[in-house]
């Protein structure tokens, strides 16, 4: 279980964390390629609206959160 306290680690939060390694490249490459394709069917299914576009949004933040889980990680 991971715990979590109530210090900001400006350091940890606030710095690139440039991939170190092949694997983890390819980790980045495979979870941007999963995204894409679900927000093509997203885009292909569902009818242009605000909820569309939040769709778009989230699914924005949910890679750039899944990204940053694995380049913080080991920080």
């Amino acid at each position: 279980m991971v715990s979590f306290d109530n210090t900001y680690d400006v350091e940890r939060n606030m710095t690139n964390h440039p991939p170190k390694d092949d694997t983890v490249i390819h980790t980045y490459e495979q979870i941007r390629s999963e995204f894409k394709e679900l927000a093509t069917l997203i885009d292909q299914t569902c009818p242009t609206s605000r909820e569309k576009s939040l769709v778009f949004t989230n699914l924005e933040q949910a890679l750039m959160w899944a990204i940053a889980s694995i380049a913080r990680k080991d920080y």
